[in-house]
């Protein structure tokens, strides 16, 4: 860089000491009503924003690489790089241009990184904006997540599998840990994370515990439960060090640290959330649970959910008042619609509030919250009327904050622009300087010429009149024959031929207001809504405790409508060990199939002590997978807190659910298919519970057929025998083997998935049944797919010598070099002299040594004899 500018100039020699400061961050660089990026920093950022890359020495970069953009148009720009992954210092200017004649001071006001910013920048109002910090111990390890846009701040402690469950379910936008271990957490938690290393001093625990204490302003963390968390203390304050070097200094709105608790919740692992397609769908177009139950109102609503159905709780009392809820809005449609209108009025007020406490709330937002609390009165009324004992509870700690609501009304105007600069934002009345400016500002010649007939009637002088210019401001002026009436209280400015010009008091407050009433009613505007800014950060903790009220409600009775929309039942979730489901369906396919098709539901049933296991055998794409998925859906659902797809279930509550569904290989990372299934699988039996669920989709097919039965034999084994837990599985499997456990092993029950065939054409009934199936139908499906018919026929061909007594040596028989090859066109067959038989080599070399020009028709009916009794030998 220091090739490609002259940093000899004053300009470049400021922006090379920031440059130095932030050497891996982007620095935008405000330049009067531009933010410039020079050198590498403008090859990249004119690549990811697609501006224009210049070349230029005017002023100090002497022929430099530049790129730059419009300083209002940050918000468009600034989140296509965080999204880009990287980081960006903002250098701004800081003070006046106008007023120095010198180089006009800069400095970083905010690093801006993925996990770390003030304002949405354009992300998805949807989803949290997360910052992690991970410590990992031998013993123990922890992860703290702050959402600086909302003033969520979490913590938990636990093993490294806990960790990454935690990671997966709230999925951060950038990861801090200690430098120096990068390996270890690739190792841990995998590549799919924005780690941003940070020296160790970041998570030193006493000066961390410091720090915590100064935040909160408290003598003790016991009131946050987490005085004994060395490591999740250390995560806390490695967060409040980072936003201390990224300039983010205004945190009045964290006001609180939340424990994240297994005891309380179901944590979701990465596998479960991919594989049951929680939060996204692994293909492109296709629908994940998310899609289909969020029909949240606002987007603080939105992030709930999400958090809902990673976390579901595992407190059937607690589940109960979800229910209770969800249950009574599904029957009161007039409330339900009424606070659905309410809710949009409210929108996202959690947001707003930490918006205030940054100081950074635009006087339409400011509106925004006065609006929120003035819908928060009926809101709040019509849940207390419900005569519902469960939302009354949740409801009653909604505070109306009058006072801020009255201070907000009656300080702005109601159209108020988005900007303070540019005024109109403050109301009338509310100071009478302010007023009288805007009088004057508005109405400067009324002002002059009301002065000018005033200073006519006083003095008599019939011919004066007020003017104005550039040397002496606003004078009067009295001709030569009237200049012994002016007043003596009137001071003589300049004297001409024809007459007198004079200055007064009066008339010289009136310039100093009219010349000066707009730059004076915007630093007025400015002081008293940073005044009202201010007042609001008071109410930060009662607008913070109803943004989590509201979201909560906002997505019981997003439940409660979908539920009526797509026929859902109030599930029984109790301390049993059962689960009971009938009539369960898939709750994303059902709603993605054709019009007038109906999705087929099961009925199923897993307990600890007759049905534990189930083996489910049927062909491919009979439903077996989505069997598996609905029964893990159901419970997530009913665990949330919401109706499910069913006629009727009684749930057993569950604390964990492990999925091992699909193979793929992890080429990233030099793991076969094979391998990942195993890793997986061996995750689940290293961390099984008495009250987990367990889902196992043809386990065992990354390797060859006898090893792949023999492992998934072992492993149904394994939890069937374990003598501390009694883990409820579901295992669907083509090893139709597998059945023969159910004679040996009492909570073993065969099922399969029911299918015709007729006229050699499957139908897939889609029944789950008592029983297993010792058929795949797999050449049936071949023949769905449309593959050749000679490959068809070769198959069937294929599965007759398997199937028969021969065993092996029909195997054999097929030859290991068959070949299908084209014939005419049409068609395929064999090639008969490519088959490795003993007797047919013999023919094939007799064949091919004989002369056909040379034999007579004699010699070759002798040969064809020789031939015959070949084949009879």
């Amino acid at each position: 860089m220091a090739k490609e500018k002259d940093s000899s100039t004053p300009l470049m020699k400021q922006y090379d000491s920031m440059k130095r400061k932030y050497p891996d961050a982007i620095l935008l660089y405000r330049m009067g009503d531009f933010y410039e990026t020079f050198g590498e920093d403008a090859v990249t950022a004119s690549k990811i924003l697609g501006i224009t890359l210049t070349k230029r020495n005017h002023g100090s970069p002497g022929d430099a690489r530049l790129a730059g953009f419009p300083h209002h148009s940050i918000d468009t720009y600034l989140p296509k790089l965080i999204r880009a992954g990287k980081r960006v210092a903002i250098c701004e200017q800081l003070e006046d241009p106008k007023k120095t004649k010198t180089l006009v001071k800069r400095g970083v006001i905010e690093l801006v990184t993925p996990g770390v910013s003030y304002t949405e920048y354009g992300q998805d109002a949807r989803t949290n904006t997360f910052l992690a910090s991970v410590f990992i111990n031998k013993s123990i390890s922890a992860i703290s997540l702050l959402d600086l846009t909302t003033g969520e701040f979490l913590v938990t402690e636990g093993s490294t599998n806990i960790i990454d469950k935690v990671l997966n379910g709230f999925r951060p936008k950038e990861v801090i840990f200690i430098k120096g271990r990068e390996q270890e957490f690739k190792q841990n938690f995998g590549n799919n994370f924005y780690i941003y290393p940070i020296e160790p001093w970041f998570f030193d625990m006493d000066s961390c515990r410091e720090k915590i204490i100064k935040q909160f302003d408290v003598t003790s963390l016991k009131g946050f439960g987490i005085d004994k968390m060395t490591c999740g203390i250390s995560c806390i304050g490695a967060i409040l060090n980072y936003l201390e070097i990224t300039k983010h200094n205004m945190i009045q709105h964290i006001t609180s640290i939340s424990k994240i608790d297994e005891n309380n919740n179901m944590l979701l692992d990465k596998y479960s959330l991919q594989n049951l397609e929680i939060l996204s769908s692994e293909y492109e177009g296709g629908k994940s649970l998310i899609d289909v139950l969020d029909h949240t109102t606002t987007p603080m609503g939105g992030r709930k959910i999400r958090r809902w159905l990673c976390m579901p709780l595992v407190s059937p009392e607690k589940i109960d008042k979800r229910l209770n809820i969800v249950e009574y809005f599904t029957k009161d449609d007039e409330s339900r619609i009424k606070l659905i209108t309410l809710l949009g009025e409210i929108g996202d007020i959690e947001r707003l509030t930490s918006k205030i406490g940054v100081g950074r709330i635009n006087p339409r937002e400011m509106n925004q919250i006065k609006n929120a609390l003035a819908a928060i009165r009926p809101f709040k009324e019509l849940c207390l009327n419900t005569n519902n004992e469960d939302i009354i509870i949740l409801v009653k700690n909604l505070t109306l904050c009058e006072e801020l609501y009255n201070k907000i009304n009656t300080t702005l105007k109601e159209n108020a622009p988005f900007i303070v600069s540019k005024g109109g934002v403050i109301a009338e009345g509310i100071n009478t300087e302010l007023d009288e400016l805007r009088d004057i500002s508005h109405h400067g010649k009324e002002l002059l010429l009301k002065l000018q007939q005033r200073e006519m009637e006083a003095t008599g002088i019939s011919n004066l009149k007020v003017g104005f210019n550039n040397v002496f401001g606003y004078y009067i002026e009295v001709s030569k024959g009237q200049k012994d009436k002016a007043p003596e209280q009137w001071i003589r400015k300049q004297t001409l031929v024809n007459g007198e010009r004079y200055i007064t008091p009066e008339l010289k407050e009136y310039e100093d207001k009219i010349l000066g009433a707009e730059e004076k009613i915007q630093d007025m505007e400015s002081s008293i809504y940073y005044e009202l800014v201010v007042e609001s950060t008071k109410y930060i903790n009662e607008l913070q405790q109803n943004s989590k009220i509201l979201a909560s409600l906002d997505v019981l009775i997003s439940f409660a409508e979908v539920s009526l929309q797509n026929q859902y039942k109030r599930p029984v979730v109790n301390e049993s060990d059962d689960i009971i489901i009938k009539g369960g369906r898939h709750p994303v396919i059902e709603r993605q199939l054709p019009d007038g098709e109906e999705y087929i539901a099961n009925d199923l049933k897993l307990d600890t002590k007759e049905q534990q296991i189930i083996i489910i055998t049927g062909p491919n794409m009979a439903g077996k997978s989505a069997l598996l998925r609905q029964t893990a859906l159901i419970v997530i659902m009913a665990q949330a807190g919401c109706f499910v797809p069913v006629e009727s279930a009684e749930i057993g509550y569950l604390d964990k659910i492990f999925t091992r569904v699909g193979a793929s290989d992890n080429i990233s990372q030099g793991e076969s298919t094979f391998m990942v299934e195993m890793n997986e699988a061996s995750n689940i039996l290293n961390n099984i519970s008495s009250r987990c669920l367990i889902l196992f989709d043809e386990l065992g097919r990354g390797t060859s057929t006898y090893d792949g039965i023999s492992i998934a034999w072992a492993i149904v084994e394994y939890l069937h025998e374990n003598p501390k837990y009694r883990a409820k599985t579901l295992f669907a499997t083509h090893y139709h083997e597998l059945n023969e456990m159910e004679s040996s092993f009492s909570r073993i029950k065969n099922y399969n998935i029911t299918v015709k065939e007729i006229d050699h054409k499957v139908i897939f009934l889609r029944k789950l049944v008592r029983g297993g199936s010792n058929h795949s139908f797999g050449i049936q499906v071949g023949r769905m797919a449309g593959l050749p018919k000679s490959v068809i026929r070769r198959a069937n061909q294929v599965l007759k010598a398997l199937e028969n007594k021969g065993g092996d040596k029909s195997v054999k028989s097929l030859g290991k070099n068959t070949q299908i090859i084209a014939e005419n066109g049409e068609g395929y067959q064999l090639s008969f002299f490519q088959l490795e038989d003993p007797i047919l080599n013999k023919i094939r070399d007799k064949i091919k040594d004989l002369d056909i020009n040379a034999t007579t028709p004699i010699d070759a009916l002798n040969k064809l004899s020789e031939l015959k009794k070949l084949l009879k030998s």
